[in-house]
């Protein structure tokens, strides 16, 4: 009888609590915290008033992301002309928030580049190049690519790959030079250089792709990406360096699927990922971003409810839509529904709130 009453009151309590917390918080309240841990690509390269992206970021957006080419018609800008062009564009961006707007973009060097010699920024070589030039080349590499961010207005780079380059096959990584080398001892040495180099000029730096990408067989860009068989826990090691040492401030997942350490989801999705690998074991307390939740290792396999609200419930505190695709999705189709997971319980209003608290922090680090 004892314990039916103690399970009635913590039942009581719970829902009284869940109750003071949606009462704690109006809707509009809580429609901006959710905007805030949105990351959203666009189409434009001015800014003005009409635009929906002006109403995005006068309504709490978290951050954009800036492409240099329109996915559907390379012959097409989509963000970035030129380096004057660029320079005023984030700033008209940056004025119109109330907070601190992520402006991100993904500049590693080699094929993933946005911004290019030929619209007169500095041409960087992949990452493979750099670790056979030694650390002293990486050091002005990077140091050059660092101040065109900041010149630029980019506080955000989604940059470094810390993969290993376990896998010689592997398409989305190896192959393409994108990873500094198959040693944890290389990866560390040079992704250390470029966190270092993006920090000294503000800008947040991203370290991809949790918990490993390197060793993969396939692309999640394409499809379906399962590592059960090929990945090792060498592949935390740079991870733990960055972890341990405090000198990391964002995290990117990878849509990628390992049975032995969850046997139903991909990383992007899995509690056991990125709550009990990532945040328990591991020991990390600042921002996680998920890769782009368009790909289709994820949109072939989710719908848009249950990609939100298993990101979310995984542990993942920014969401990434970078809409290279022909059917862009609007912030308001992404708000509602997390909106409506939240009254139904299905989310918790304390996932978004622990969420806008960690992003809060990492940006008062980042403020001038």
């Amino acid at each position: 009888m004892e314990k039916k009453i103690l399970v009635f009151l913590v039942l009581v309590c719970s829902f009284c609590l869940n109750s003071f917390a949606n009462e704690s918080y109006t809707k509009e309240q809580i429609e901006r915290m959710i905007s805030k841990m949105v990351i959203l690509g666009f189409t434009g390269e001015t800014v003005n008033p009409n635009d929906e992206i002006y109403k995005n970021i006068k309504d709490g957006l978290g951050g954009v992301i800036l492409f240099d080419k329109d996915p559907t018609d390379k012959t097409k800008i989509k963000n970035v002309r030129n380096k004057t062009q660029l320079k005023i564009f984030t700033a008209s961006l940056q004025a119109i928030s109330k907070q601190k707007l992520l402006i991100s973009i993904d500049q590693e060097g080699g094929i993933v580049q946005r911004l290019k010699k030929e619209d007169g920024f500095v041409d960087i070589p992949k990452a493979s190049s750099v670790a056979l030039m030694g650390e002293s080349f990486a050091r002005n590499t990077y140091k050059s690519l660092a101040k065109d961010l900041k010149e630029s207005g980019i506080n955000n780079d989604f940059a470094p790959v810390v993969d290993l380059a376990i896998n010689k096959q592997n398409k989305v990584i190896v192959t393409k030079g994108r990873s500094f080398g198959e040693s944890s001892k290389d990866v560390i040495k040079y992704s250390s250089i470029f966190v270092e180099e993006l920090k000294k000029q503000n800008v947040i730096s991203v370290l991809k792709h949790f918990p490993g990408h390197g060793s993969s067989l396939s692309d999640s860009h394409l499809g379906f990406v399962d590592i059960t068989n090929t990945w090792s826990e060498k592949e935390l090691e740079p991870y733990r360096y960055f972890i341990s040492n405090n000198k990391v401030d964002m995290i990117m997942t990878a849509h990628v699927f390992n049975e032995k350490l969850d046997d139903k989801y991909p990383a992007t999705l899995s509690y056991n990922v990125n709550t009990k690998l990532l945040r328990y074991k591991l020991g990390f307390d600042g921002v996680l971003v998920s890769d782009d939740l368009q790909m289709y290792a994820i949109s072939k396999h989710y719908d848009l409810k249950q990609t939100l609200t298993l990101a979310i419930n995984s542990g993942v505190n920014m969401l990434l839509f970078a809409n290279q695709t022909a059917k862009p999705i609007a912030l308001k189709q992404i708000v509602d529904t997390i909106y409506s997971q939240i009254l139904s319980e299905e989310i918790s209003l304390e996932q978004i709130i622990k969420s806008n608290h960690k992003i809060d922090s990492m940006m008062a680090r980042y403020k001038k």
